[in-house]
């Protein structure tokens, strides 16, 4: 459960009927028959295409890894974090090679289910630690967090600093360890919330980057939330963090590189795959 409130992401035809009108619809002479590809009058022609090449293909220019006279091919799409839609996965900057992606089933969810993902060779991304259940808002997820609501904000933001009340377990981000984090208190299942904050990684949303979680600086203004966090599960909704069982947060901070910029993308299923 955290006491802290949550803000916004880093958070994101021609027709062809009317092309093909344009160029060919004035024209009313029947069209010139083409001769088969590889043939001596199609070569005659000009048509360099390999025999059974279909009409209009593409002929390659011989370029790196590409045979002179081979058939251009499409670009292949760049891999995806699975779950994860194209508009999302351009919020995940270029240099990221580590996602911690949380989701949650609906909107109104507040249990939620968190993965580690690395970019490995040829871009794809692999599981390499979860899945493991967590806890998020109370009131589920939100693409505009204000202070209070009871929602996480959904989107991808930079994880670089952690700290708790515990001594560091082995973390790589810079920890801070400070009696600060005790809380006490119950949640809102009537669960104590003591501990909760014995080990917590700072979520890049309304924070200065490179200071303590503790920093209550909000560069987006007080009134869009702060202080959301990944912290020890306390077995109820947060009031806008993300809440890991104690063993798997503390698997979480040591395998966190900050060599390899990790983000985490959070919310609703529906939402993350756009």
């Amino acid at each position: 459960m955290s006491v802290h409130k949550g803000a916004p992401a880093l958070l994101s035809a021609g027709t062809l009927c009317a092309a093909l009108l344009l160029s060919g619809c004035a024209n009313t002479a029947p069209p010139a028959p083409v001769a088969p590809a590889g043939t001596a009058a199609a070569a005659a022609a000009g048509d360099s295409r390999p025999a059974g090449a279909p009409p209009g293909a593409a002929r390659g220019a011989g370029g790196p890894g590409e045979p002179a006279g081979s058939i251009a091919s499409a670009p292949v799409p760049a891999p995806r974090l699975p779950g994860v839609g194209p508009a999302t996965q351009a919020l995940v900057p270029d240099g990221t090679t580590q996602a911690f992606v949380v989701t949650g089933a609906t909107a109104e969810d507040n249990t939620s289910t968190a993965t580690l993902y690395e970019k490995g060779p040829g871009g794809h991304w692999t599981e390499s630690a979860g899945p493991w259940p967590t806890h998020n808002a109370l009131r589920g997820w939100t693409a505009d967090h204000t202070a209070g609501d009871l929602r996480s904000p959904i989107g991808v933001f930079r994880l670089g600093d952690a700290g708790g009340r515990l001594p560091d377990p082995g973390s790589r981000l810079p920890y801070d360890q400070d009696d600060e984090f005790a809380i006490s208190g119950t949640g809102f299942s009537g669960e104590p919330l003591e501990g909760s904050f014995d080990h917590v990684i700072a979520i890049d949303y309304n924070r200065v980057p490179g200071r303590t979680p503790l920093d209550k600086e909000r560069p987006l203004g007080d009134e869009k939330g702060g202080g959301v966090w990944i912290h020890v599960d306390h077995g109820g909704p947060t009031q806008a963090c993300v809440a890991l069982d104690r063993e798997p947060l503390r698997e979480l901070i040591r395998a966190l590189d900050p060599a390899k910029e990790p983000v985490i993308v959070m919310g609703p299923a529906p939402e993350l795959a756009r």
